[in-house]
């Protein structure tokens, strides 16, 4: 084969891999989520009449404030909770389908580690309950310790650990079963803003190496538009899609690209897209 066929054959492989990224993957068609008091008050409508698409390897923000149904919007995606009304399909499947096959990685808030358990065990964990060997369990604790950076931190226990390496665990258990869809609820909130900004770099990289699908929650703008190539604005009262922002900042990105006048437009942006805040 010559150089230049060789040549075509990669910009062709890169244009069908570019079409693949592009098709849905997640499906939201009027949704709507009803939380009933149990004690008698008046019901509470966290999410009304939300559609979206989302694209597969893409990563978007479900950003917005307290109260907007963000992170209900998640659970739903996640099958953690049932709609009211409407309908969530992955890939033509229900999320309990994609749920069952473990299609999903979840990382919370809180990384939620076992205190008596090893870094490496805790990773260890989902693929322990699924009945993996103990040879691949090894291999790909390895593999995912490697790729978040704590290859060297595997005999630790969680509470040696700053916050930001906790988190980083939470990551790489999440992604130890392989899944498609990266489901991840506000997991650097509660970091001071120097990990946090590590941590951004630092997600980019993975979800750059995995091509993994990731939907984030956030309430913090800024995170949201230096992370995603979309930016999906909810509202409260109820909880509602105001807008979704397509973010045209050139990837890879680094701490310079939070300097341009375009990632401060696109705050500016996105901020005047709340309604009824």
């Amino acid at each position: 084969m010559s150089m230049l066929s060789e040549l075509e054959g990669d910009y062709a492989g890169s244009v069908i891999s570019m079409q693949q990224k592009k098709e849905t993957e997640i499906k939201i068609e009027n949704l709507s989520m009803v939380y009933q008091d149990k004690n008698g008050g008046k019901p509470v409508t966290a999410l009304k009449n939300v559609n979206l698409d989302i694209r597969q390897g893409e990563f978007i923000s479900l950003l917005g404030p307290s109260g907007c149904g963000k992170t209900t919007l998640l659970r739903l995606i996640a099958d953690l909770l049932q709609p009211t009304e409407g309908r969530i399909s992955v890939s033509g499947q229900t999320p309990r389908e994609v749920r069952l096959q473990k299609k999903y990685g979840i990382v919370f808030q809180n990384p939620v580690l076992y205190d008596w358990r090893t870094v490496r065990r805790n990773v260890c964990m989902p693929m322990e309950i699924m009945g993996m060997e103990k040879a691949d369990r090894t291999a790909q604790v390895t593999k995912m310790l490697e790729l978040v950076g704590l290859l060297n931190f595997g005999k630790h226990y969680p509470y040696e650990l700053s916050g930001g390496m906790q988190q980083r665990v939470g990551i790489a258990r999440a992604l130890a079963i392989d899944p498609e869809i990266l489901l991840m609820d506000e997991p650097f909130s509660a970091l001071d803003e120097f990990t946090r900004e590590k941590l951004h770099i630092d997600l980019l990289d993975i979800w750059t190496k995995t091509e993994k699908t990731v939907v984030f929650v956030t309430h913090n703008i800024s995170e949201a538009v230096f992370l995603s190539d979309r930016v999906v604005v909810l509202s409260p009262h109820p909880g509602r899609v105001s807008a979704v922002i397509d973010i045209d900042i050139p990837r890879p990105r680094n701490m310079e690209s939070k300097q341009t006048q375009k990632f401060y437009d696109y705050i500016t942006k996105i901020r005047n897209s709340f309604e009824g805040v």
